[in-house]
């Protein structure tokens, strides 16, 4: 029995940088940046100012005001961008079978801002004072749940937490969900808003937070021998994947296969990676075996890509470890230089931006790479400043995660 195909039909994003995918992409490709100061709250007492956050984000152009009301805003994000890719797909649900069409949303804190807000009226004004739409705001399977409610989908509906790789298992379990004749369609990707007073003032506390406050633009510098840490930031990126003889049937538009995917962890440290990069060159290894290619087919890496010193040390080694002499020839770029970290949902606008690349034949530049750490090797290409024209036919894209969760996801067009 052939192995069944898993494609890509529907692409939705929202972010600090743009709010749709093709406004996203050519930003990118501008070496444009996302991160500016903070301005939905005071943060003028912490070590860090700025952020990657949402400035004009409504959500009622896509939600109805009440059920709007009932979302926490990585909700809100999640359903946004899931409207967007199934408007993208052309789905007609009413055509569909709901039993056949699935949800899996991955984020790495969920509803933090709910949280922060009912237990500031909890002190203040009582227990009784609570929200009662407290918990279904804050639980991490609210987008999930909320997103299968808004189109009637009755398939697997499931909410993948594992910090920074989350967006990528999300879709991985989902393809892995589609091969093994589960469903047709799923809905997949990761949302994240953690940009709250008590989201950013952990990571300040924890020092991991580049503090580049007179110049944010250039605060995320991935691979950057200056750099002095990542850049927090909120969002949501959500695909449609299907299984291809269902997407040929209904005349679907094709963007890519999913061709490959693979998880492991570090066994190592709660938030730092093996210092040898060697649970993400599993990671890649194992994808790689998925999809059943060559190394040197891979045409492109998006990296994790952090920023921060301990990850994109361990990620170049895991990488040269991977692809030997071969890595001096691959391209690979982090596009966190101009977005952020958008921790949960970063892997699902990380592999929308593969897709992009592979329809477009453009790679988005590393910005604010002026000086290429040697110990991330000065041999590697990672793509500094400029968007490059370079022909894609299979991306790789990698996530890493506190825990020491690691996940790989290759991404093809379709022959």
């Amino acid at each position: 029995m052939s192995k069944r195909r898993v494609v890509i039909t529907g692409l939705g994003c929202v972010t600090a940088l743009a709010e749709s995918v093709e406004r996203l992409y050519s930003a990118l490709c501008q070496g444009k940046s996302g991160i500016s100061h903070i301005e939905s709250f005071d943060a003028s007492a912490y070590t860090v100012t700025f952020g990657g956050e949402i400035k004009s984000f409504e959500p009622t152009k896509f939600i109805n005001q009440r059920e709007s009301k009932r979302m926490d805003r990585f909700t809100q994000l999640a359903l946004t961008s899931a409207i967007q890719a199934a408007d993208d797909s052309r789905l007609d649900f009413s055509k569909e079978d709901p039993f056949r069409i699935g949800v899996i949303i991955g984020t790495g804190i969920g509803g933090i801002k709910e949280i922060e807000e009912q237990h500031i009226r909890l002190l203040e004004k009582g227990p009784r004072k609570v929200s009662p739409f407290c918990v279904p705001k804050l639980m991490g399977n609210a987008a999930s749940g909320n997103i299968a409610i808004h189109f009637g989908l009755e398939g697997p509906n499931i909410c993948v937490v594992s910090a920074c790789a989350s967006g990528s298992h999300a879709i991985g379990e989902a393809y892995c969900n589609i091969l093994a004749g589960r469903s047709d369609i799923m809905i997949t990707g990761g949302s994240e808003a953690a940009l709250t007073p008590i989201g950013l003032a952990s990571f300040c506390a924890a020092r991991s937070l580049s503090t580049r406050n007179d110049n944010p633009q250039a605060a995320s510098r991935p691979f950057d021998k200056d750099r002095d840490g990542f850049v927090l930031s909120e969002g949501a990126g959500v695909l449609i994947l299907e299984e291809y003889e269902h997407a040929k049937k209904r005349g679907a538009n094709i963007y890519a296969e999913l061709l490959g995917y693979s998880a492991t962890d570090d066994g190592y440290h709660i938030t730092a990676p093996l210092p040898d990069g060697s649970g993400a060159a599993k990671s890649m290894k194992l994808a790689l075996d998925d999809a059943a290619i060559e190394l040197e087919e891979v045409d492109y890496i998006n990296a994790h890509g952090t920023g921060t010193e301990l990850n994109d040390i361990a990620e170049s080694a895991a990488i040269r470890s991977v692809f030997g002499d071969y890595a001096y020839k691959l391209p690979v770029s982090s596009t966190k230089s101009c977005l952020g970290h958008l921790l949960g949902a970063s892997g699902a606008v990380e592999l929308i931006i593969c897709v992009k690349i592979i329809n477009d034949s453009l790679i988005p530049p590393t910005i604010n790479l002026e000086n290429q750490d040697p110990r991330c090797d000065l041999k590697m290409d990672f793509v500094p400043l400029k968007a490059r024209q370079v022909k894609v036919n299979i991306a790789l894209s990698n996530s890493l995660g506190f825990g020491g969760h690691n996940a790989t996801l290759i991404v093809g067009k379709v022959n």
